[in-house]
């Protein structure tokens, strides 16, 4: 089943005072480009969420944020008393020995200094990490939910691209019935044009418009076409095959530009550049593939 590269997933997970929101997206890569947004406090857990994206999103251009708030805004402070005596103590001798006779307000200043007031620093327990760790991977199998639907539309998408392509393979035969001729008509022409018909052997003449025939036969290119174009569709059937696509996109490639300078006829080279336009469309639609 084709998955599209393109995704969004995420996650709410509630850990004692805080509400944890995961949010991650995908766009289009070659390989895993990954980048992860998360506060200080599940740093700790950095290496297992990279593990886990590689493993359950393959490749893509990822990105994982992770955002919480308070659910009681309260932050609990404390005060270093000791310190807080400290500098009061210091701050009334020096006041004293230059014998200040201004406002002596030292508990203010004492309670603005250095390590006073402290903040008492937040961290979680390997539980509350675990919690963090099983939410992301709901965020990644939300993700992953996304790209199948988006994998089925680009499916249908590229089929229609490609049953187009074949359709203009099957009107090159209309054509070609009529192209050899005009092609033997038109050198044979040119010879007489140039009073050569005298100087030219005319057994020879005919083994070479027999060589330049085969030369511009298209058989050979309409059933590796064909067979390029059916490979294609079976692939898509196949998970993670955006890589193998590419390659298929161009051997298709080759085959219809060897069409088109061998065809020699006006009405097949426009079918070819139908051919070409199609084929660009299936190029731009397999880069978001996974």
């Amino acid at each position: 089943m084709t998955h599209s590269m393109t995704g969004f997933g995420k996650a709410e997970v509630t850990i004692g005072q805080l509400h944890v929101n995961i949010e991650i997206r995908s766009l289009n890569s070659k390989f895993l480009d990954l980048t992860l947004k998360i506060p200080t406090l599940f740093k700790e857990i950095d290496s297992s969420l990279r593990a886990i994206i590689k493993n359950d999103l393959k490749r893509g251009k990822v990105e994982l944020a992770i955002h919480y708030e308070k659910i009681n805004s309260s932050s609990k402070i404390t005060i270093n008393k000791e310190q807080l005596i400290n500098y009061y103590k210091q701050l009334k001798d020096i006041s004293t020995e230059l014998n200040n006779q201004h406002e002596k307000d030292f508990m203010g200043y004492a309670l603005k200094l250095p390590d006073v007031i402290q903040h008492q620093k937040e961290t979680v327990d390997n539980q509350s990490n675990e919690i963090v760790i099983s939410a992301v991977k709901q965020a990644c199998k939300d993700l992953n939910s996304f790209r199948k639907k988006e994998g089925e539309s680009l499916q249908n998408e590229l089929l229609i691209y490609v049953n187009s392509i074949l359709e203009n393979l099957t009107k090159i035969n209309t054509f070609e019935e009529e192209r050899l001729p005009k092609v033997k008509e038109k050198l044979l022409q040119s010879v007489e044009e140039l009073n050569l018909r005298s100087q030219i052997d005319e057994k020879r003449l005919e083994q070479e418009l027999i060589y330049y025939s085969e030369k511009l036969d298209l058989s050979e290119e309409k059933v590796r076409l064909k067979e390029h174009c059916n490979h294609f569709m079976e692939t898509l059937k196949e998970m993670h095959s955006g890589k193998k696509l590419g390659f298929i996109t161009q051997e298709m490639g080759r085959e219809i530009n060897t069409l088109g300078s061998k065809a020699h006829h006006l009405s097949i080279q426009k079918i070819v550049v139908e051919m070409k336009d199609e084929l660009e469309k299936i190029k731009e639609q397999v880069l978001n593939i996974l």
